[in-house]
């Protein structure tokens, strides 16, 4: 084999490695749009969330939201009135159910392009509405409760009204409990998804980042 064979034959070789390589690098192009596609997406699902839990727990509530519900047979006014008072965080919540089924939906696309360790926000954020929707199901219990004898019972049941109370309604005790909940969530689903938005720690990002 003479030298232009040889040469000729390394030309073949780099030609093919630089297709390869192009090829490689449009994929993983592509594969980090969609993933920064995907934190975009999440991120703002995330932020309409926690507006929504906000209005699901906003303590002012409107005739118009449960005119519909009505008084069972058998059903006491006392059990009916508080049945109609919880029933608002339920009708909330299914105003918005589109949202929070994304959201469920997402979580597993979530899990597959960014990292199963980083979707605990989508956990906390589901465990953060069975804990409003539970704290309206015993409420419905508790409110009508009449039959609270002595001072020390009533005074329990008094208490635990208003641990349940505080998680149904935002703002209504001092000590909110699902609202600091909802800070860290944001915390860390921003921290995750704008990592990933700006490329953080990727060779892109080195180059064009601010140099003062």
């Amino acid at each position: 084999m003479d030298w232009t064979e040889g040469l000729k034959q390394i030309s073949i070789l780099i030609a093919a490695w630089v297709a390869i390589y192009g090829i490689d690098s449009w994929r993983r192009e592509h594969a980090g749009k969609r993933r920064i596609e995907l934190a975009e997406d999440a991120l703002t699902l995330f932020y309409e969330a926690v507006d929504a839990i906000k209005w699901i727990r906003h303590p002012v509530s409107f005739t118009n939201e449960t005119e519909n519900i009505e008084q069972e047979k058998g059903e006491t006014d006392a059990n009916f009135r508080a049945r109609k008072s919880a029933s608002v965080v339920f009708i909330r919540y299914n105003q918005r159910l589109e949202l929070f089924n994304k959201l469920h939906s997402m979580r597993y696309r979530f899990m597959a392009q960014i990292g199963k360790d980083k979707a605990t926000p989508f956990d906390d954020l589901n465990n953060i509405v069975n804990e409003i929707t539970g704290a309206a199901r015993v409420l419905t219990r508790l409110w009508p409760l009449e039959n609270v004898v002595t001072t020390e019972q009533w005074e329990q049941h008094r208490k635990q009204i208003q641990k349940y109370e505080a998680v149904f309604w935002g703002g209504y005790e001092e000590e909110d409990p699902i609202t600091p909940k909802l800070n860290k969530v944001i915390t860390e689903i921003e921290a995750t998804c704008k990592a990933v938005i700006t490329g953080k720690g990727s060779l892109h990002n080195m180059l064009n980042r601010d140099i003062f």
